[in-house]
């Protein structure tokens, strides 16, 4: 009790879990035409009501005159400026359920100018600002139903049952959307003033955003699977170029592998997209191509770069393309030419529109000054302007004042080589008044993915957690993203595997360092994460305990259950029947009978991404054999944990600490 008061006592002046009521998110910068303002979303946790919402918020290319555009207990997102200048449209949930909202900048009046029953998402205005187009899903005739009498009139019978017909069956999401409906999303454009929507696109395809409009407004492109069939193949995207009027699609580009993110120069002779090649690997970096119109001479752009690049936006002048590339833990703002060379734009120990979410795109104005989030090691996420030629100018504080009151954790990097030589990078939190002289615990946290990318970026997380007292690890093994295509490649069908050593021997550098209780080593991880902390446990006693959050345990179960099921039998390099023993050798359930170290498993009863049913399979082996364990659900939470109520959020933490802090 002595120590768990100490630990409190500790966090009352750093950033602890309850800093998340008073936490605030900013994202999706969107720039005015004129290059004068910017409009971004920020998010907020309402204590009384548990619950996240966002407003719309703007504030000057100057840095000055930050106010709020929308305000109340709602989302309001997704907003984009009308090309003129005059309106911005965006989704809002203030009428119960997300609708369009038009707003006139000069006198703040608005109009709703949807009623729809589905979600929509991906707005984009016409050139001429007289259109919306946006994305929503249409019902479709089902490939099985059957005849039955229906109930008499006034009767209540029980629900009948639901009919699956598709490969792809599922979805985790926020709101748990769990089965998907029998429905396809489809192209819709509306009247900026309101009206009827009249749906563009037709059949049993599906077909996905961002739209992007022609200069002459006549064709929208965009990315869609129109093939028979779509629903058995793991990239089955292409890119067609749809008449706004006709609805007929023109085929553009057609490869194996991905295309998305169109968007077509400005002088409308262009078209360039992220996207691979599919070399049957289960990493590809998403790199940046472009093809004429007429879908003819398809080049990619800076070929010397093997990384990802994200958030494509031309020049006006369409000589080339601005794009975030990511790169050993840092994302910057680059310039892709045409030509072929590229040219970083910003620097330092930074991430730059670090793109998780749609929502981290940047913008830019007709004078080419662009908006885009960035984010340090102590620096939460917040919105900057860049002019062309100058630096990085800092347009919102949201969290300042929080930050302010209390101390954080200072992070420095760490290098290492692995067991077999290659190179490795982490970093390292350190808890507020570090004493180099003490021995102090150790967090071990492993990023999901597995190709994702830990990096310079703010971790409020991990910041909670050495507010109470740990050191934190957190590093990038083999198969993360940012170091090149062969790196993220080397775990294929090899995963869990050697990124566990390369895991281990970063323990082994930071033990080095003299400032650990190695008695005192703690593990924890989510989803990819959560695989390899319950991998560690069969593998090494040296833990002291372990969270394995939201887990992979067992590769069968896993990839018939998952709503990703077919990528998970590429990472598998066969199908379960083909090659058993290849999933058994991977799942750690079927090594449980090794596992000694006090396991907790945490997840959310409605993620379809890792199923429930994962984390209780590893439960039910661990407690089978009397391992000291507990299984914590969610309810009402999807993949991560990450859904509508701040206080899981708390509670998901609290339940880490505290399994930690009791061993």
């Amino acid at each position: 009790m002595h120590l768990l008061l100490s630990f409190f006592l500790l966090a009352a002046d750093t950033l602890g879990p309850d800093t998340i009521w008073d936490w605030r998110t900013t994202s999706n910068p969107r720039i005015s035409p004129d290059g004068s303002r910017v409009v971004y979303q920020l998010e907020w946790a309402d204590k009384m009501a548990d619950a996240f919402h966002s407003n719309l918020w703007t504030v000057g290319t100057d840095g000055k005159n930050n106010r709020p555009l929308t305000e109340g207990k709602h989302r309001d997102s997704s907003a984009v400026w009308s090309p003129d200048g005059k309106r911005l449209a965006y989704i809002s949930t203030r009428s119960g359920r997300p609708q369009i909202v038009v707003r006139w900048m000069d006198s703040g009046e608005e109009s709703q100018i949807t009623n729809l029953e589905n979600a929509m998402s991906d707005l984009a205005w016409s050139p001429d600002s007289r259109w919306v187009a946006f994305f929503s899903r249409v019902k479709v005739n089902p490939k099985w139903s059957i005849q039955s009498t229906p109930p008499p009139t006034g009767a209540k019978w029980t629900e009948g049952p639901s009919v699956v017909s598709k490969l792809t069956w599922r979805a985790d999401g926020i709101g748990g959307q769990g089965l998907l409906p029998e429905s396809l999303p489809h192209l819709f454009v509306i009247p900026a003033e309101g009206g009827a929507p009249r749906q563009v696109t037709s059949g049993d395809y599906s077909h996905l955003g961002p739209p992007c409009w022609t200069p002459d407004g006549k064709a929208i492109v965009l990315s869609a699977a129109r093939r028979e069939d779509a629903d058995a193949i793991l990239y089955p995207n292409d890119l067609y170029a749809v008449d706004v009027q006709t609805g007929q699609a023109r085929l553009i580009v057609e490869r194996k592998g991905a295309e998305s993110d169109p968007t077509i120069s400005p002088d409308g002779k262009w078209l360039a997209f992220l996207g691979f090649e599919d070399l049957g690997k289960s990493n590809h970096s998403a790199r940046l191509w472009v093809v004429g119109m007429d879908g003819k001479g398809l080049k990619l752009l800076a070929s010397s770069m093997d990384r990802n690049y994200h958030s494509p936006v031309w020049k006006a002048d369409s000589s080339g393309l601005y794009t975030v590339l990511e790169n050993s833990g840092q994302s910057h703002l680059h310039f892709a030419a045409l030509n072929g060379s590229i040219e970083p734009l910003t620097s330092g120990n930074l991430r730059f529109s670090t793109a998780y979410a749609a929502t981290e795109k940047f913008s830019m104005s007709t004078n080419g000054t662009l908006a885009i989030s960035s984010s340090g090691t102590d620096k939460p996420k917040d919105i900057f302007a860049i002019r062309p030629g100058a630096s990085p100018l800092r347009l919102t504080q949201v969290n300042e004042g929080l930050l302010a009151a209390r101390k954080i954790g200072r992070t420095e990097e760490l290098t290492w080589k692995s067991f077999d030589g290659k190179p490795m990078q982490g970093w390292v939190i350190l808890p507020p008044d570090f004493d180099a002289a003490k021995k102090y615990p150790m967090i071990l946290d492993i990023h999901g993915g597995p190709h994702t990318m830990y990096g310079v970026e703010f971790q409020h997380q991990m910041q909670m957690f050495a507010s109470r007292g740990f050191v934190v690890l957190y590093t990038n093994p083999r198969g993360s993203t940012g170091y090149g295509g062969d790196f993220g490649d080397i775990i294929h069908g090899k995963y869990p595997g050697d990124d566990y050593q390369d895991l281990m021997t970063g323990v082994d550098a930071l033990l080095a360092k003299g400032y650990l209780d190695p008695k005192r080593l703690y593990v924890t991880g989510g989803s990819g994460g959560g695989l390899l902390t319950a991998w560690i446990v069969t593998k090494t006693d040296r833990f002291r305990a372990a969270v394995s959050q939201y887990p992979v345990t067992n590769w069968f179960t896993q990839t018939g259950s998952a709503d990703i099921g077919l990528l998970m039998t590429r990472w598998m390099k066969a199908m379960p029947w083909e090659k058993p023993q290849q999933y058994m050798d991977r799942s750690p359930v079927f090594f449980a009978d090794k596992v000694k170290t006090p396991t907790m498993v945490l997840t959310g009863e409605e993620d379809w991404r890792t199923p429930i049913a994962q984390s209780e399979e590893f439960y039910f082996a661990l407690k089978s054999r009397g391992v000291d364990t507990v299984m914590v659900r969610f309810p009402k939470e999807p993949h991560g944990i990450r859904g509508a109520y701040p206080s899981h959020r708390i509670l998901k933490v609290e339940h880490i600490l505290q399994w930690f802090e009791r061993h």
